[in-house]
């Protein structure tokens, strides 16, 4: 005779903590994740990807820093990009319950003045070069950059490796140049794909933009566990 299963309810197993799997994975470490202070600097193809990663996972402080608007062109890739017409961070903000938010344009001159200090790792996932070089330069230490992730289909192709090594990409060669030009000449590792770009107009295949940004939080929970309490 068949048994009747008892209903699930807020005090069964499964609903006991969010976070349980990600416990059972990271045992003590998981800690360092909740007290960790992580800042995104763009949540478009990569950095929605690598918010929803790390929020998932348990890290307790996130801030995203975003500009934009979403429009009918993200559609194809990014997280949130139903909400035509809405501010970006204005999205995150419910999607993702207790991140803060900076609704500001990322230049140069921002990134000069902004103070990181508190937080104990950046995530680069913007694509304009002259505030992404300044920030190589200020914060290369905490830094995690992403390259350009557009015009390709082969998430296979994509590696974490020093800037001064890319190729195929000439998105992240003209970042390489300008830190020549500065006079930056640290060892300095990027997300980028060695596959050859597809096309000169900026397509995008989310199995790429998103594994950009599922790379870069997988990048940063490493760096984030390995850090001393």
């Amino acid at each position: 005779m068949d048994t009747i299963s008892e209903p699930l309810t807020l005090d069964s197993e499964l609903f006991h903590d969010r976070y349980d799997r990600c416990r059972k994975l990271f045992g003590d470490d998981f800690q360092k994740l909740q007290n960790a202070r992580v800042i995104i600097l763009g949540v478009g193809g990569v950095g929605s990807y690598a918010l929803d990663a790390l929020y998932r996972s348990g890290v307790g402080h996130i801030t995203v820093v975003d500009f934009d608007s979403f429009d009918i062109t993200n559609q194809n890739r990014q997280i949130g990009s139903d909400s035509i017409g809405q501010q970006k961070i204005e999205v995150f903000s419910k999607l993702y319950d207790g991140i803060e938010t900076i609704n500001i344009k990322i230049t140069k001159e921002w990134i000069e003045k902004f103070d990181f200090s508190s937080y104990d790792l950046i995530l680069d996932a913007f694509d304009d070069i002259v505030p992404k070089v300044a920030l190589i330069q200020k914060e290369y230490k905490k830094l995690i950059s992403s390259g350009g992730s557009a015009k390709r289909i082969n998430p296979l192709k994509i590696e974490y490796i020093s800037i001064w090594k890319t190729y195929n990409d000439p998105f992240v060669r003209k970042i390489r140049d300008n830190l020549k030009k500065n006079g930056f000449k640290r060892e300095f590792k990027i997300i980028f794909s060695s596959e050859e770009p597809r096309c000169k107009e900026l397509g995008s295949f989310v199995g790429v933009t998103g594994s950009f940004g599922l790379v870069m939080a997988s990048l940063a929970i490493q760096r984030l566990v390995e850090l001393n309490p």
